[in-house]
């Protein structure tokens, strides 16, 4: 009787569109994007406004029904998937998909949390500005989900993470209340940053309803260069001289090595290889100006190529000859996760270590995977600049899937991560924690971190009713029917 209750309330408050139990409506959100987890959930609540999160969040609150935020489910760890209970609601954020404001001369943007990050970019572009975040998947990509996860992409060497690009934030706590913190202040020292504690919390302590993010003056013109390197020890060598030479104007320094590059190749139509023979390593470092600096640019991208020759750092190298030559260049970037997978089975870790010993970790670890597991290959790629490691695990030839990464690509995993927090690292660079990553977070964790973590949980989601199963849970997180 209880959830017939609910389910009526819901339905009233927010209306046959906005909560429905249609199994062909709910069910394409009840599974994550990469397929390893599928829930069951009560109904699917999609508000339009944040009063009706806030009104919604309330009532479940009063029902005990447990709340899975979720965005455009893009995500990499099954942090918007609910578990197999049906408890739980999935609450979408799609609809909320205004920019409330967008001001050129504050360079920022008011954007309510379903607001795709392709939309943005466009949105900021007709202001003559842009967004300083992107990744492979802008076109589903939310506002709510990057903040959630405090996303990464390809722009955080220059630019950082999410958390650096937002202002101000709204967010719904676990008892309706509404956090209204959207107003920007350069300063502000009224004690903690609230903001901040949000921004990377998954859901967990609250729903992340609208966020002001800041805006950047539209690039004037970008060099795109691709350099082919005799080892992954020299990248960190090439990134040091870029540094150098263009200082503020080097925007993106991603690494890749001959696997990923092949894998792109074969698996995208028409794509092509930039240089004209094969490397060990390949770097993809973009350079950017605005209006005061673009004249400059072509010069400052030859100097440093010819100076990267002149001192040995690379084996051959090119820049883009035109836009479209750039974009292709990124695609060969943006691609490897989708062409690895084709190629079967895999362990995919997102993994970050110091910057300086990114080149060292991914030499030095790599021997010991394949040692210990035979038949493995690890293929590791990234963010040269910010020490971000895609740290990838291929299954023997004729792993079956499903099977391989349940028996022998968990235990590649736990040796990974055990292997990342023997060099300082993180077992979570830009994916967040989610339920994939939660019992490693457990096992490998600071205990003094997760006993703060915990402690806020608990102050101010006491009865684990948003997001629950993810990150870090309550210590005795409540029982579900």
């Amino acid at each position: 009787m209880a959830t017939a209750d609910f389910i009526e309330a819901a339905t009233a408050l927010l209306g046959p569109r906005g909560f429905t139990r249609d199994p062909e409506l709910v069910g394409p959100w009840l599974t994550d994007w990469r397929g390893r987890y599928t829930g069951k959930a009560l109904g699917l609540a999609s508000p339009d406004s944040t009063a009706q999160v806030a009104a919604l969040v309330k009532l479940c609150a009063e029902h005990d029904v447990p709340i899975v935020p979720q965005g455009g489910n893009s995500g990499m760890c099954g942090g918007a998937t609910p578990d197999d209970s049906g408890a739980a609601i999935l609450l979408s954020l799609r609809r909320m998909n205004a920019i409330r404001r967008l001001d050129p001369q504050a360079r920022e943007a008011v954007c309510e949390a379903g607001v795709i990050l392709q939309t943005l970019h466009e949105a900021a572009a007709a202001e003559g500005l842009r967004f300083p975040l992107t990744l492979g998947g802008k076109g589903s990509a939310t506002v709510g989900g990057l903040i959630s996860t405090n996303a990464g992409g390809t722009q955080v060497l220059r630019h950082g993470s999410m958390r650096a690009q937002v202002l101000g934030i709204e967010a719904v706590l676990a008892d309706g209340s509404v956090f209204d913190a959207l107003t920007s202040l350069k300063k502000d020292n009224r004690g903690f940053d609230l903001k901040q504690m949000l921004i990377g919390s998954e859901g967990t302590l609250g729903i992340v309803t609208a966020a002001t993010l800041r805006l950047l003056p539209a690039l004037a013109d970008r060099a795109v260069l691709w350099a082919g390197l005799g080892s992954v020890g020299d990248a960190p060598k090439l990134l040091a001289h870029a540094e150098r030479i263009a200082g503020g104007a080097l925007e993106g320094f991603e690494i890749m090595p001959r696997h990923s590059l092949e894998a792109v190749l074969a698996h995208v139509p028409g794509s092509r290889n930039p240089l004209a023979g094969e490397h060990a390593w390949n770097a993809l470092i973009e350079l950017a100006a605005d209006r005061a600096q673009a004249d400059a640019l072509p010069a400052l991208a030859q100097t440093l190529l010819e100076s990267a020759f002149e001192a040995g750092l690379v084996e051959d190298a090119t820049i883009a000859a035109n836009e479209a030559q750039a974009e292709a260049f990124w695609l060969l970037r943006d691609e490897i996760a989708p062409a690895e997978r084709a190629l079967g089975p895999a362990m995919q870790h997102d993994i970050s270590v110091p910057v300086a010993s990114m080149a060292a970790f991914i030499e030095d670890t790599s021997p010991l995977v394949e040692g210990r597991f035979p038949g493995v290959r690890v293929v590791a790629f990234g963010h040269l600049g910010d020490g971000n490691v895609h740290y990838h695990v291929l299954a023997p030839e004729g792993a079956k899937p499903g099977e391989w990464e349940r028996s022998e690509g968990k235990e590649i995993s736990y040796f990974v991560h055990d292997l990342v927090t023997q060099w300082q690292g993180s077992i979570s660079a830009e994916h967040g924690i989610g339920q994939l990553k939660r019992d490693e977070l457990e096992r490998l964790g600071d205990p003094v971190q997760l006993h703060l973590m915990r402690a806020v949980k608990q102050a101010l989601d006491p009865r684990g009713l948003l997001n629950p199963g993810k990150l870090v849970p309550l210590a005795r997180e409540p029982a579900r029917p």
